[in-house]
């Protein structure tokens, strides 16, 4: 596979699933700063700082399920 067939197959994927990687990104940026600024107000401890960013994780999957299913029922 030479860079040329890389470069049109991720420029393929970045086509087909635009909204929903803006969707992502925005959801990780909009998590941190709430993190960061909790944290910084609360001065809590590093360890759980780190946590709580690597809960982000977790909330983005039981939040776009979450929507996923009410979607369903709708």
């Amino acid at each position: 596979m030479n860079f040329a067939t890389v470069r049109e197959r991720v420029r393929n994927h970045v086509r087909e699933h635009r909204s929903g990687m803006v969707a992502d990104f925005m959801f990780a940026v909009v998590w941190v700063a709430v993190v960061t600024v909790l944290f910084d107000v609360l001065q809590g401890p590093t360890w759980a700082y780190h946590l709580s960013l690597a809960g982000g994780v977790v909330a983005y999957y039981g939040f776009f399920g979450s929507l996923e299913e009410a979607r369903k029922e709708a």
